[in-house]
């Protein structure tokens, strides 16, 4: 196999599925399963034959040996899948919510996830690969904040597209008021950003605005390619003339199927966003081809057993 020409960088840890409906408080049994969005995200595009390099840390640890096997099972490559021999793998509790698709609760302080040290991926990886994407999460706190930067930074230099896909969850962080700085600042390194209106309130000076206009202010921040996914409603995508694809607008609905489980979703429309744009389709094409990668993923439970292969997303747009 030829080596990848894109990175994905961030979170690779264990969702806790209950295994009866109730609250988490009264779950008694959790079925377990590999995710953490970037996680998701590799083994999304190495179903669609575009397969990425991961660079995440994992515990030394029953969760991070189970992690490192599913991975490389799906064939994700193993360079950098590092291993922190002092610290735990990350987990995370997912349950129903009354009043959002889902609920999150998130066990990663002092664990090797949020442990990434800045300069892992060497300059000279940088500069063969055409595509590098970085997490939110690991921007929560340190020394993962800096490990993210530093390679959103360098890639740029390298000629990489840099992608983002921000998560401002104030749950997540340690210090809240740290979120619209560091969003600022990751916006700025990123050339494609995904993500939608609600995540980047902090950063807009109207998140109530037209999904164009908060697309326009977006590009004004740094990004030259905005996708901006509405649920139900489907996608805006926005690019501007600096975009190797622009300048273009898409606006496309949702792909219908009979969801199950919105879990890595949204994961699976970055992969196919991602892979799309890396085989050199339109910005309308790509957004379309990335519905319906994220439409399939629904279709049953957990994050990456439902991730499609290329030819199920074909034949659904058939």
């Amino acid at each position: 196999m030829a080596d990848p020409d894109a990175l994905v960088a961030g979170e690779a840890l264990i969702d806790m599925f209950p295994t009866t409906s109730e609250r988490l408080a009264d779950v008694e049994q959790f079925k377990r399963r590999a995710g953490g969005a970037p996680a998701n995200l590799a083994v999304a595009m190495t179903r669609l034959d575009s397969t990425p390099y991961l660079w995440t840390k994992l515990g030394d640890d029953p969760f991070g040996t189970h992690l490192e096997d599913v991975l490389t099972e799906q064939g994700v490559p193993d360079r950098f899948l590092n291993v922190d021999p002092a610290r735990k793998t990350a987990h995370t509790l997912v349950g129903d919510d009354p009043d959002a698709d889902q609920s999150f609760v998130f066990y990663k302080e002092d664990s090797a996830t949020m442990a990434m040290e800045p300069e892992t991926v060497p300059d000279d990886v940088l500069t063969d690969l055409a595509w590098v994407h970085f997490g939110g999460v690991m921007l929560c706190e340190e020394p993962a904040r800096t490990a993210m930067l530093d390679l959103a930074d360098r890639a740029t230099d390298a000629g990489c597209t840099v992608s983002f896909d921000p998560n401002t969850r104030s749950d997540l962080w340690p210090d809240p008021e740290k979120i619209g700085p560091t969003m600022r600042e990751a916006l700025e390194l990123a050339d494609v950003l995904k993500t939608d209106r609600e995540d980047l309130a902090s950063v807009l000076s109207d998140p109530e605005a037209a999904i164009n206009d908060v697309a326009k202010e977006l590009t004004t921040v740094g990004p030259h390619t905005v996708l901006l996914t509405q649920g139900k409603a489907g996608t805006y995508a926005l690019a501007t003339a600096d975009a190797p694809w622009g300048p273009a607008e898409a606006d496309e609905p949702a792909v219908e199927v009979e969801a199950v489980d919105t879990t890595g979703a949204g994961d699976a429309f970055t992969a196919g966003a991602i892979t799309g744009l890396l085989d050199g389709k339109s910005l309308g094409a790509t957004v379309r081809f990335a519905n319906a990668v994220g439409a399939l993923t629904t279709t049953e439970t957990g994050a990456m057993a439902p991730l499609p292969t290329r030819e199920a997303v074909e034949q659904l747009l058939a």
